[in-house]
């Protein structure tokens, strides 16, 4: 903080439980839309909130390789949950846009792109996992030579304010991914949730000069250093007790090497090939146009929507489907996700948020086969060298 007050990216601040509803209120005082976590069909998922009564205050989410479900905690805390259903993509890259619109008859035909407003959202609750995707999303969307103007203005115009994690989820291995739980860099505020027996509060980082213009308007106070040692427990609690581990070293070699391995058949005859894992997936970027027209043939649309790599017709070319097996199509994405993204993007697409094993209705675990090809090809060299 500065001697007149100010404060400055860098400092930390303590925010009472009781003052958390001006955090909302001054987002939208400066026009943001704010997404946060609520209640919905008996799950935690991202929507708008108005007021921080929306917030699922006292909830939990308990999640295993197909399994998710909500349980009350013993106490009142705001963001005590592991992770939403669905991450922040859609806010970013949106499920459904037209990407332009042609009108008229073939003596007066007009072609217009189809713009829209871009909404200034806060996205409040972002875990250190899910900010790491946007990252890999930037370098898909805004870094490359082929810029989406539509994610990158939506991702200029959003407001990040992240929750370190108090709690490990059972399918959760950002740890292995080095992606979390702590959130480290390019968020506007950060809070860590601190619920004792006598106070309730949050440590708030400053983290980009937007966040420290919203703070002025927040009635906060100098950390001290108890606040900020309970916060770093916290975290490293929660870094100790992961429900799932990958083992990264050599793994892209190992995946490569191994795409006839006998465990893809293994993994094909669980698989439903129902897409849950891309469509939950933070980084995830496939999508395909389709043109529509209107009934007479005077107006036509394109539009761009998401799709899946374990959809048949996605690698449908004249001929037939590149992966037309369930195996193809597993190992495409797999080997995608930890291999093939190092070589596209020089990094890994996966964040280890472990949305794909929750959400798979066969539990199918991407650490666990990983693991067993790991072990497959480990234990023939061992064999081979007895």
């Amino acid at each position: 903080m500065t001697d007149d007050g100010a404060w400055q990216i860098g400092d930390q601040a303590v925010l009472q439980r009781a003052d958390f509803g001006q955090l909302i209120e001054a987002l939208r005082e400066q026009g943001y839309l704010v997404v946060g976590p609520t209640l919905k069909g008996k799950a935690i998922v991202y929507s708008e909130i108005e007021q921080e009564s929306q917030l699922p205050a006292g909830w939990t989410d308990e999640q295993d390789a197909g399994t998710y479900r909500l349980e009350r905690r013993d106490d009142g805390a705001l963001f005590g949950y592991v992770a939403g259903v669905q991450s922040w993509r859609p806010y970013l890259f949106q499920p459904h846009r037209t990407l332009w619109r042609a009108y008229g008859s073939a003596a007066d035909f007009v072609v217009e792109p189809v713009g829209e407003e871009i909404p200034r959202m806060a996205f409040l609750g972002m875990r250190a996992c899910e900010l790491n995707a946007v990252f890999i999303q930037d370098h898909v969307f805004v870094d490359g030579a082929h810029r989406d103007v539509d994610y990158a203005a939506r991702r200029e115009a959003a407001f990040f304010i992240a929750v370190n994690c108090g709690k490990a989820g059972g399918t959760c291995f950002c740890t292995s991914m080095n992606t979390g739980p702590r959130v480290e860099t390019g968020y506007d505020l950060a809070l860590t949730e601190i619920v004792g027996a006598e106070r309730h509060y949050f440590l708030v980082q400053i983290g980009s000069l937007r966040g420290a213009l919203l703070a002025q308007s927040l009635p906060l106070v100098d950390a001290g250093e108890e606040d900020v040692a309970l916060a770093d427990a916290i975290v490293e609690r929660t870094s100790s007790s992961m429900g799932r581990k990958l083992e990264t070293e050599g793994l892209k070699a190992l995946l490569q090497e191994n795409l006839e391995h006998p465990h893809w058949d293994d993994v094909a005859e669980r698989c439903l090939a129902c897409a849950n894992c891309t469509m939950v997936c933070p980084t995830c970027f496939c999508h395909t146009t389709a043109d529509v027209t209107d009934l007479e043939g005077k107006m036509a649309e394109r539009e761009q929507r998401w799709d899946s790599c374990f959809n048949l017709d996605f690698s449908y070319i004249r001929g037939g489907s590149v992966r037309p097996g369930v195996a193809s199509r597993y190992r495409q994405w797999m080997t995608h996700k930890l291999a093939n993204w190092i070589d596209q993007f020089g990094e890994s697409g996966c964040v280890g948020c472990g949305r794909c094993i929750s959400w798979c209705p066969a539990g199918i675990d991407i650490t666990a086969e990983a693991a067993a090809i790991r072990a497959s090809v480990e234990g023939s060299e061992d064999h081979g060298n007895a």
